[in-house]
C-alpha cells in the first residue's frame, strides 16, 4: 500500500466512520463513471470494511481496488449469473460478512446488474444498504438546463432494433417531462436519427458524451439539428452517451386541425403507437407529420395525467 493510499483510507475513515456499518449486510456502492476522483469517501470506507466485493467485472474492480491500495476477495456477479450467485452472497451474509456489490461504473441496478441480487437478499430478511454516488442519468439531467420539466423518465437503453425498439421509443416519448436515454457509440447515430424523425424540429435535446472523462462533451441542440451536430465531428460517435430529451413545450396545434382530423388522429392514437398514428394521418391529409405527432403526444400526455 502506498503512502497516498494510506492517507486516503485514513481520510475516508475519519469522514465516514461515525455511521454504523452492520455486519451481515449487502452494500450497494456507486463507483465513478470515468473520473476516479468522483469516488466518495464513504464508498472508500465501505470498500475497506468489506469482506467480499461482488462485482460485474473482476478486472475492472481489481484496478479500482488497486488504486485504493486494497486487496479483497472478489466475486463475479454479472447479468448472466446474478440470480444464481445470489445464494452464495446470502450464505456469506448469513455468516456475518459484509458484502459490497459494485457494477463497472455508476450506481448498481441502474441499467446494470444488481436489482435481482437486492431482491433476493431482502426476500430472506437481510439488509441492503445504499452507498450513493455517481449516476450518469442525474449527472446529465443536472447539466441539461431543462427549465420546463419538474420530473424525468429514465428510459435507459432502448432495444437494439425492430418493433420492440419502436414501441419502447414511443412509450418513452409519451412522458411529459425530461426523458433520459443511454446509448452505446455504435448505435448513437440511430438514436439521434430516430429522435430527429419523432420530435418536433424545435424540441431541445441535450447530448452528453464521455461524462466526467477527459474528452467530455455536452451539447444542447434542437431535434432538427441532431444529425448535423453528430456529423460535424467524427469523434462524436465515440464514447458512452446519455441523451436527455427536454420536456415538450405546450402548444396550441389542435386549433390548426379541423375537427375531422382531430377525431381521426385521436381515434388512431388510442389504438396504435403515436408515431404510426401520426404517419397514417399525415399520409391521408398531407399535413406535417411532426405536427400531428406532437398533437397526438400531447393528447396522450393529457390522458395519462387524468387517469
Amino acid at each position: 500500500m502506498t503512502l497516498d493510499a494510506n492517507l486516503l483510507l485514513q481520510a475516508a475513515s475519519h469522514a465516514a466512520a461515525g455511521q454504523q456499518y452492520p455486519k451481515g449486510a449487502l452494500y450497494l456502492v456507486a463507483t465513478p463513471i470515468g473520473n476516479l476522483a468522483d469516488l466518495t469517501l464513504r464508498a472508500i470506507h465501505v470498500l475497506a470494511l468489506s469482506d467480499i466485493v461482488a462485482c460485474e467485472d473482476t478486472r475492472v474492480t481489481a484496478r479500482l481496488l488497486q488504486h485504493l491500495g486494497l486487496e479483497k476477495r472478489l466475486m463475479s456477479v454479472h447479468q448472466h449469473n446474478e440470480a444464481g450467485s445470489a445464494s452464495d452472497i446470502i450464505d456469506a451474509l448469513q455468516q456475518g460478512l459484509r458484502v459490497v456489490y459494485v457494477s463497472d461504473a455508476g450506481t448498481p441496478a441502474v441499467s446494470d446488474p444488481g436489482a435481482h441480487l437486492v431482491a433476493q437478499v431482502q426476500a430472506v430478511g437481510l439488509r441492503a444498504v445504499p452507498i450513493p454516488g455517481v449516476s450518469s442519468a442525474t449527472t446529465a439531467l443536472s447539466v441539461s438546463g431543462d427549465t420546463l420539466s419538474a420530473a424525468f423518465h429514465f428510459a435507459g437503453f432502448l432495444p437494439a432494433k425492430g418493433a420492440q425498439r419502436a414501441h419502447a421509443l414511443d412509450a418513452a416519448l409519451a412522458w411529459p417531462g425530461s426523458i433520459v436515454f443511454f446509448e452505446a457509440p455504435h448505435r448513437i447515430a440511430d438514436l439521434l436519427k430516430d429522435l430527429h424523425k419523432a420530435l418536433a424540429a424545435e424540441r431541445r435535446v441535450t447530448v452528453c458524451r464521455e461524462l466526467t472523462k477527459q474528452f467530455e462533451e455536452v451539447a444542447t441542440v434542437t431535434a432538427g439539428g441532431l444529425n448535423a451536430w453528430l456529423q460535424a465531428d467524427s469523434n462524436r460517435e465515440r464514447g458512452e452517451f446519455v441523451v436527455v430529451v427536454h420536456a415538450a413545450p405546450s402548444t396550441d396545434q389542435a386549433a390548426d386541425l379541423s375537427p375531422e382530423v382531430q377525431t381521426l388522429l385521436q381515434t388512431l392514437a388510442a389504438h396504435l403507437p403515436i408515431k404510426q398514428a401520426a404517419g397514417l394521418v399525415a399520409d391521408v391529409t398531407r399535413l406535417p407529420r411532426k405536427q400531428l405527432y406532437e398533437q397526438a403526444l400531447q393528447w396522450r400526455q393529457d390522458q395519462q395525467s387524468e387517469d
